[in-house]
């Protein structure tokens, strides 16, 4: 479903306080927009850098409001009794755990049933105080499926021969699951620059680089395979047994994973890369030393 379609489902049943979580804001504003125009709702949106912005700012000498105490207060003077009016602030985790806002938001998201006024804030990642946990309804913005980044690709490789077909266009669709419309975009772009089509690799070297950001995951594409390892023959066979192309009508359980267990240097790191090439797929890795943390809750925060 749709974040416009989920949105549409929460403002008709007066969820009055709600948390959209993206990390593509200006995609999620897009879909918001479209919403209102097709509902003849009204929309403000507001952050720190340009202010309340909206068609339906009216009425006010001043309508920058950069202050964000200033922006809550602003939203009864813009609601319309005749239609919802939706207020959208962005990255407003910034400001939430000041005691003025917490206090505003409350008032506000109480008021806002009678008044038919919507608070969203919109960020990128979920962080409430506990004051207003139970005053919203956390919404998530999906990433591009696979469709959508096709289309992407798509509107990129415009010439021929610039967009691979069938497993190729498959495999590079896979790689390029998990990245933002601007991720994706960037990667098929650069590609074409440095190879004259899209190719997988490039797309597999930037979510490497996406990843690192997270300090704990690693992605392996390298060239190793089953043929460099000597020895682990049954190991070898079981995971190609497994692995092999099934029928659908085949009632046969099919291994979902395999544990190695060892003393360091049996070659279980190597096999495991080995296993990515085999498939056809990178391996990721994580560094559990760097998940693990001495503090109470200190590995419950970076997982």
């Amino acid at each position: 479903m749709l974040l416009s379609e989920r949105l549409a489902e929460n403002v008709r049943a007066c969820f009055t306080g709600i948390w959209i979580q993206s990390h593509e804001h200006d995609e999620a504003l897009l879909e918001i927009t479209r919403l209102c125009h097709s509902e003849d709702w009204g929309l403000l949106s507001w952050d720190i850098d340009r202010g309340l912005q909206g068609t339906e700012v009216i009425g006010e000498s001043d309508s920058s409001y950069p202050d964000p105490l200033a922006a809550i207060h602003s939203l009864n003077s813009q609601a319309d009794p005749d239609r919802p009016t939706l207020l959208v602030l962005k990255n407003f985790h910034r400001f939430i755990n000041s005691p003025e806002i917490i206090q505003a938001l409350t008032q506000q998201i109480s008021l806002g049933k009678q008044t038919r006024t919507f608070v969203i804030v919109l960020s990128s990642l979920v962080q409430i105080p506990p004051e207003l946990e139970k005053l919203f309804v956390c919404l998530e913005h999906d990433l591009p499926d696979r469709r959508q980044l096709e289309e992407i690709a798509c509107s990129i490789a415009t010439e021929s021969g610039e967009l691979p077909e069938g497993a190729e266009l498959e495999r590079v669709l896979d790689a390029a699951c998990g990245l933002t419309r601007y991720e994706a975009e960037g990667a098929f772009s650069l590609s074409l620059v440095r190879h004259g089509r899209i190719d997988v690799s490039v797309v597999l070297e930037l979510k490497a680089q996406t990843l690192l950001k997270s300090g704990l995951l690693t992605l392996h594409s390298g060239s190793e395979s089953f043929d460099d390892l000597g020895g682990l023959e049954s190991l070898k066979a079981f995971c190609r047994r497994a692995l092999r192309p099934r029928s659908q009508e085949s009632t046969h359980v099919r291994p979902r994973g395999v544990l190695l267990l060892g003393v360091p240097g049996t070659g279980k790191s190597a096999f495991a890369k080995a296993l990515g090439k085999e498939t056809g797929r990178a391996t990721l890795t994580l560094d559990v030393g760097a998940l693990m943390g001495a503090l109470v809750g200190q590995t419950e925060c970076a997982v």
